[in-house]
């Protein structure tokens, strides 16, 4: 069974959310062993927050990242100027994993800052959800379901439409 990582920089405090990612989470039972991991948020002054202060905060919440994957995993990271992707080829991203031999898969999701060059670098995909601008929490969710979505098309069952 698939080995899928979510990696997320903060909490999931609205419980509405919450409540969303807890169902495709217990779907995802049925295909992957599906866990997500919390790092927390590095604190930067936000009224005057200088770039360096921002790379710093960056990079430690990078290193934490980096640390929380699992050996081996092929690294998604989420960010803007990544590939737009649809649900079938990130089904078939999982699908080659998962037949290459080395399926595990960690998607991160950085912090409000984005994410630090190193996690980048490290990704063996880097992908968008699109041009718009979403709260993390809201793109955790999304993201939660399209990986369901994934491996529903992957094992062939009608959920995709």
């Amino acid at each position: 069974m698939q080995n899928i990582q979510l990696i997320c920089v903060g909490k999931c405090n609205a419980r509405y959310f919450a409540q969303g990612i807890a169902e495709y989470q217990k779907r995802l039972a049925a295909f992957a062993q599906f866990s997500i991991v919390e790092l927390p948020e590095e604190t930067v002054q936000e009224k005057n927050a200088s770039p360096a202060a921002i790379e710093k905060a960056l990079e430690k919440e990078g290193r934490a990242i980096l640390a929380a994957v699992h050996k081996g995993a092929a690294i998604v990271a989420l960010c803007i100027e990544g590939k737009l992707i649809s649900s079938e080829e990130l089904a078939a991203f999982l699908a080659e994993r998962a037949g290459s031999g080395a399926g595990d898969v960690a998607f991160v999701i950085g912090s409000s800052h984005g994410l630090a060059p190193a996690v980048k670098q490290a990704a063996a995909l880097k992908f968008s959800m699109g041009r718009i601008t979403m709260p993390h929490q809201l793109a955790r969710l999304v993201l939660t379901e399209q990986i369901y979505r994934a491996c529903t098309i992957n094992a062939g069952l009608k959920y995709h439409k």
